[in-house]
């Protein structure tokens, strides 16, 4: 497996050192010494490859630098966690440290790319009742070991068709000297005053499902009339963010072969205000009419590019968002 990561972006020359994480710009000369240099060939067979393109001097000066940045730790490092799993595993009592809880198996909508068949998981609608809920809660507590935090991710279809159970891990918390990070995924169709100041005193973390423009959301996103959610939603959504301090929330979209121009449902979401944002594409059989395909792609890595571009400048102006 390739330890580096090259790609060009608004005419930079970008390396990722996957396993440190350091990030470099890179003239045209090391763009494409790199992948000799990984391969394990010398300054000699790299200059024979390349002296038709680019000056000896300018390659055995760009190797000599990549040399240095390995030496460094911040080029073709290793994965130093290669062999810590089986030794951990090994030598420690596994424990659990997270569920995630599917509290409802119903929706209000009829999203075309679900996966959960809007709902019913291809099987029956049904709420999970509080005392599987609770049975839950206990599991994970019985299975902790001696770690304190734990991670709850409340997820459904719909959650909120469904969430007492929240009530019951505070309680629990007290009593074994725990401590519970919920979180919650929402299509934002139930939610009211009451249900976010709830969330806003419960939840780490809740993600707000919206695809971007009215008419790209609504299309894939409706109700099960057929009627469209956003202008039921979006309002609340907004008013949710803020109420959260534009922190520790995301709204999160999915595009597909309909929207390839998905940077402007980013943007769209960016001008309501909306500070913490992903839009993610379709996972979906070939044969669906909104999977993305193979000829797709270039329109993509070009939506993703001029995205880029445009985070940049909104981040030297102060209209930015992370993304």
């Amino acid at each position: 497996m390739s330890l580096i990561h090259r790609y060009k972006s608004n005419g930079f020359n970008i390396v990722l050192d996957i396993n440190s994480g350091c990030i470099h710009l890179v003239d045209e000369v090391t763009y494409e010494v790199l992948p000799y240099l990984e391969e394990g060939l010398g300054t000699e067979a790299i200059a024979e490859k390349l002296e038709n393109k680019y000056n000896r001097e300018d390659i055995e000066t760009s190797v000599r630098e990549c040399n240095k940045l390995k030496e460094d730790g911040m080029l073709f490092t290793k994965d130093v966690y290669e062999n810590v799993i089986e030794e951990f595993s090994n030598n420690r009592q596994t424990v659990v440290k997270a569920l995630c809880l599917h509290i409802a198996h119903d929706c209000n909508l009829a999203c075309r790319y679900c996966f959960a068949e809007e709902g019913e998981y291809h099987g029956r609608r049904a709420l999970m009742s509080y005392e599987v809920g609770k049975k839950a809660l206990d599991f994970l507590i019985a299975n902790s070991g001696s770690r304190k935090n734990l991670e709850v991710d409340f997820f459904g279809v719909e959650p909120l068709m469904n969430w007492q159970v929240v009530k019951y891990g505070r309680e629990q918390e007290k009593l074994h000297n725990k401590k519970f990070r919920f979180t919650l995924t929402t299509n934002g169709v139930l939610l009211n005053d009451e249900v976010m100041e709830f969330c806003n005193k419960e939840m780490g973390n809740v993600v707000l499902s919206v695809d971007g423009r009215k008419e790209v959301h609504d299309y894939m996103r409706p109700f099960r009339k057929g009627a469209g959610s956003y202008d039921l939603i979006m309002p609340k959504f907004q008013k949710f963010a803020e109420s959260r301090n534009q922190d520790k929330y995301y709204v999160r979209g999915t595009f597909t072969h309909h929207n390839l121009d998905f940077s402007k449902d980013v943007l769209h979401l960016a001008d309501l205000g909306f500070k913490q944002i992903s839009v993610e594409p379709v996972v979906a059989p070939p044969e669906e009419e909104y999977a993305i395909r193979e000829e797709d792609l270039p329109k993509l890595f070009a939506e993703y590019d001029a995205l880029a571009a445009e985070m940049v400048e909104r981040k030297k102006s102060g209209r930015d968002f992370n993304f």
